[in-house]
């Protein structure tokens, strides 16, 4: 029996999310995999069950056929996102940006949800590495709370809803401000203080982290830029919250609030 993974259905969907997720006969889902799938609210169906329904519908259209005599019409199946057009097949340098809509690949809000998707990757990396070496609990929690802002923006995003959240890694948002202007009052750290190798591998991936959210931020304000006005402005406020979260937390390791275990 083959099981497919969160992590092998993570790079099988990263792109696009699919209407329905068929699951190949002799193969069963990870518990994480299915919870990845619930998140998103993508049904799931066996492949011999899909097969089943394409039958019923032939069948079903046959006996249409017949009774009227004529056969129906086949319609495209996707649309040109920003010019409307039609097509029957999705072309290889287009990818679904919404349902049956579709974008090049190198659209600006395909090219943030590649960023995104980078960063989450980058954070599971860091929790890898460091409960493996380091452990240090209190930054592997707040680590997963970075996380799950990350993974809530994409789902917001594609989703098209509203991203509301009232705190980071324990702050509000006016705490993160504060915190993040002025480290030296609350954690003795120099505000600005430029990375080093010499504070060692944790501290780094922190500042990866940083520095991706940084970029994401910037690739937000392209995505969601329509001539002089923005949209979602919820998801690009976000962004520089949990920069500076990261700042934080890079002030915080600095400081020894990151005790191992």
């Amino acid at each position: 029996m083959k099981v497919i993974t969160e992590a092998k259905l993570r790079s099988e969907i990263k792109t696009t999310r699919p209407e329905t997720y068929y699951i190949p006969e002799d193969t069963i889902l990870s518990p994480s995999a299915k919870e990845y799938l619930n998140q998103w609210k993508i049904p799931v169906q066996y492949e011999k069950d899909k097969e089943q329904s394409v039958k019923r519908e032939e069948s079903q259209e046959k006996k249409s056929v017949a009774e009227v005599g004529q056969t129906n019409p086949i319609l495209p199946k996707y649309k040109d996102y920003e010019t409307g057009a039609s097509y029957f097949q999705k072309p290889e340098h287009m990818t679904q940006i919404f349902g049956n809509l579709l974008v090049d690949k190198n659209h600006p809000r395909i090219k943030f949800r590649g960023k995104l998707d980078r960063i989450q990757a980058e954070v599971v990396y860091a929790q890898a590495e460091i409960a493996g070496k380091y452990k240090h609990e209190k930054l592997m929690e707040d680590l997963g709370d970075v996380l799950n802002a990350l993974r809530e923006i994409m789902r917001c995003e594609v989703m098209d809803e509203p991203f509301e959240r009232e705190t980071i890694i324990g702050l509000s948002h006016e705490e993160l401000r504060k915190q993040s202007h002025n480290p030296m009052k609350y954690y003795k750290i120099k505000q600005l203080l430029l990375a080093d190798y010499t504070m060692g591998i944790v501290y780094a991936q922190l500042n990866l982290i940083r520095a991706s959210i940084r970029e994401c931020e910037v690739l937000a304000a392209d995505a969601f830029r329509i001539n002089r006005k923005f949209e979602r402005l919820d998801i690009i406020q976000e962004l520089n919250r949990l920069s500076s979260a990261l700042h934080i937390m890079m002030c915080r390791y600095l400081a020894g609030e990151y005790p191992e275990r």
